[in-house]
């Protein structure tokens, strides 16, 4: 049996998908293969994996069913008994296989292992943000409140565990690795290597960019998975909503036509179900955003964030 299955989805993807892969086909780690699942593309991309001569590659095609049923078309073509995950457009460190898969071999317990996740541009150069969470062992409460994993790129997971709590849920079209992870951590420890092995590439198509339709996204993930918690845990409903109207506020302003009466209106909604988010650093930082867009202009604020991204880089590599 093949170790590691890397199942790629890709839709239209080949302005950064032959990079991916290449990062994939680096890794030290080589006992695994490669499963691109190719979600009704247009752009060619069946003719260019056709000249990959790397045996460990293949392609299945598929009518556009979007990114949870492309993973879950790799899933069931899937060999490996460890499953890893890679967008089209994102990279990987060459030791990110072999690190996971030490860290699966030797704690049994452990159904989901995932890394930091560094964030690059369009053009793969650092954005000076770093996603890095410590949260491991029993991680479900945590998990209900906020995504620890952060990057679909960054989790390797046990076959066994798709067995038990089933695929991805093809109806949601966006956090439907995180609904996918809420399952999995109701039943099985997770571990993190702490360092950074993936990079999420930022540019204008991402699709965690549209936040329209994140919002009925996220509340169905919230109330799927308050139907069967025990009583006593109920009181995080309130916590995920409030953590979730943080996030469309963030993407408010993050969006290409930025909006901030209705990032004010998102975060107004979070303090309603959660008022001791007020003292956290999380409000702080977006009431600053939107006080800094409102004084500036979204121009403004652009030039703001570039200064910052200079100042971050600046003390990353003074670090280092």
């Amino acid at each position: 049996m093949t170790k590691v299955s890397v199942i790629i989805p890709a839709y239209n993807a080949m302005t950064y998908l032959p990079k991916t892969v290449e990062s994939v086909l680096k890794q030290t780690f080589t006992d695994f293969e490669v499963i691109i699942v190719n979600d009704g593309s247009s752009d060619g991309i069946e003719q260019w994996v056709d000249t990959i001569t790397d045996n460990r590659v293949k392609l299945v095609s598929q009518k556009n069913q979007g990114a949870a049923a492309a993973r879950n078309t790799g899933i069931a073509d899937a060999k490996g008994a460890y499953i890893a995950f890679i967008d089209s457009d994102d990279l990987w460190e060459p030791t990110k296989l072999k690190k996971q898969v030490y860290c699966l071999d030797n704690n049994p317990d452990v159904g989901l292992v995932y890394a930091w996740t560094s964030s690059i541009d369009k053009n793969g150069n650092n954005r000076g943000k770093i996603f890095a969470n410590n949260s491991e062992g029993y991680v479900w409460e945590k998990l209900i409140e906020e995504n620890i994993v952060m990057s679909g790129s960054a989790a390797m997971v046990r076959r066994d565990c798709f067995e038990k709590f089933g695929v991805f849920d093809d109806n949601l079209r966006f956090a439907e690795d995180r609904e996918m992870w809420i399952r999995i951590a109701s039943n099985y420890s997770f571990a993190v290597i702490k360092e950074v092995l993936v990079y999420y590439r930022h540019h204008a198509n991402n699709k965690s960019r549209n936040y329209i339709q994140s919002i009925d996204n996220f509340r169905l993930i919230i109330e799927k998975t308050f139907q069967s918690v025990p009583f006593e845990l109920l009181y995080l409903r309130n916590r995920s909503y409030s953590r979730v109207n943080l996030i469309l506020a963030w993407k408010c302003i993050q969006n290409q036509e930025p909006d901030c009466n209705k990032a004010e209106y998102f975060r107004e909604q979070a303090l309603k179900h959660n008022p001791q988010l007020l003292f956290s650093i999380h409000n702080f930082r977006l009431t600053i955003a939107i006080f800094l867009m409102r004084w500036f202009g979204t121009n403004g604020y652009v030039q703001v964030l570039k200064q910052l991204k200079v100042v971050r880089l600046f003390i990353t590599s003074f670090t280092r």
